[in-house]
């Protein structure tokens, strides 16, 4: 088995060979797992490769936590690349927007010193409203038991009322009439649901009105046309960066259903959610942790308890962004991480927390499941069948030394080399970059990890 195995320091260079290795490149970035994979460091890498960002689809249900200088900045809507003055950032047509929420984090952003002129809002992007809101909190308290772990933002009735075509989008915030005439029918009919089914004081009109067209008024600078804004980027050459909320597994269409969330984090919702074709995307990239967590409720085979699975929680904090729930954690599965790779069309991966596994004497990977006796290797698209699953193991020996000051991958200690193979062997798909810590500079980038033949970096 031999391996390309050529490294270079982010600190030095990684930036300059990023930039030359996605020249003319419109990358999609996604979650090869259930979320939390760390994707907002990934993006925040390869933006400063990127003209423009994008935003493809999910709302303030997603998280990421960047860290500059020190500095903790967490994200909800706006995308990573608005640390880069120079980059675009266009939250797009897929995604559901809570104005409050993104106007807190403009304000979070100007406290920063971060410049915001490159910040972009889609016309026609959905509006999460307040009844939005408390519809899910008290369907999903409801549910009892079978809860599905909602973050109670309001996400799932908001993509229910657009599919409905009862939704309100962001160009309606611009102009008190058409807020007016599209907001009454709809806030009548909720208000019923709020107070008959749900036992809720109604909303006044009014004060939903005088807020929301406050709202407006404020992200009102920032509001284009989606689609015409991508296109004259694609037309001028420009890289583009589309970015996905949440993960595989989450997908509305293709996860651990109803275990989901209400969009496609896949990469083909790049597509629908920013308004273009599969022909202008030109890779696609994988984030996966060296370990797998999940948030929420639903089957996870490989889920550990105890001792280990509080160790990876607090090695690697593991608590979400959003709601501060604390992760589920396990080990690393093979199955879901290929079955990520077909469904996303995946050229390469990028393995994030490989340091908090450094203390482990032993680290197992699933390579199969058991189910009613029978060895399978494919994701069974059935939830029941999926909590029937039982994982096959296979066991690597640990490392036991700290790998958060490596910058190139010679230096790693060889088992967590054998490690990496193994991962990119299994999944049959090439590891392009190395996250070794929640800082910029903790990272190894694999010599052209994107450029090149599919599947040839990492893999045997």
């Amino acid at each position: 088995m031999t391996h390309g195995l050529k490294s270079a320091n982010v600190a030095d260079c990684a930036a300059d060979r990023l930039r030359a290795a996605i020249s003319l490149a419109n990358v999609v970035v996604i979650g090869a797992q259930w979320g939390d994979e760390g994707k907002g460091k990934i993006t925040d890498l390869l933006s400063r490769s990127a003209d423009v960002v994008v935003r493809y689809q999910g709302g303030v249900n997603a998280g990421h936590t960047i860290v500059v200088d020190d500095k903790v900045l967490k994200l909800h809507l706006i995308p990573s690349g608005i640390l880069y003055p120079e980059t675009i950032c266009l939250i797009g047509s897929g995604t559901v927007v809570d104005p409050k929420v993104m106007l807190q984090e403009i304000n979070m952003l100007l406290e920063n010193d971060i410049e915001i002129s490159g910040l972009q809002l889609a016309s026609t992007a959905h509006v999460t409203m307040p009844y939005h809101r408390l519809i899910d909190q008290a369907m999903e308290q409801l549910r009892g038991a079978q809860k599905i772990g909602t973050t109670g933002r309001g996400i799932g009735p908001t993509y229910a009322d657009k599919a409905q075509r009862n939704g309100i989008r962001i160009i309606d915030l611009l102009d008190e009439k058409r807020l007016r005439d599209r907001l009454i029918g709809p806030l009548e009919e909720k208000n019923n649901q709020l107070t008959k089914i749900y036992g809720i004081s109604p909303l006044n009109p009014e004060e939903v009105i005088e807020e929301y067209l406050e709202y407006g008024k404020r992200l009102a600078p920032h509001v284009v046309e989606c689609t015409k804004a991508i296109h004259a980027a694609a037309r001028n050459k420009k890289n583009i960066l589309f970015e996905g909320a949440q993960g595989t597994l989450l997908d509305l269409d293709h996860g651990t259903y109803p275990f989901v969330t209400s969009s496609n984090p896949v990469s083909g919702g790049a597509c629908i959610g920013a308004g273009v074709g599969p022909t202008l995307i030109d890779r696609v990239i994988g984030v996966a942790k060296a370990y797998t967590t999940r948030v929420g409720e639903g089957p996870f085979p490989t889920e550990l308890h105890g001792s280990i699975n509080d160790q990876l929680c607090d090695r690697g904090g593991e608590f979400g962004t959003t709601t501060g729930r604390k992760r589920r954690c396990g080990w690393f599965d093979g199955v879901i991480g290929r079955y990520a790779v077909e469904v996303n069309g995946l050229d390469c991966l990028a393995i994030t927390k490989l340091d908090v596994l450094d203390e482990l004497d032993e680290i197992k990977v699933c390579i199969a499941y058991e189910l009613d006796g029978e060895r399978i290797e494919h994701f069974p698209s059935c939830a029941e069948d999926f909590a029937r699953c039982k994982p096959i193991f296979e066991t690597l020996s640990g490392w036991k030394c700290s790998t958060a000051d490596c910058r190139r991958l010679e230096e790693l200690p060889f088992t967590a080399m054998n490690y990496l193979r193994f991962l990119a062997d299994l999944m049959e798909v090439p590891i392009a970059i190395v996250s070794l810590g929640a800082n910029r500079d903790q990272t190894i980038v694999v010599e052209d990890p994107i450029h090149g033949p599919k599947r040839a970096l990492l893999s045997s």
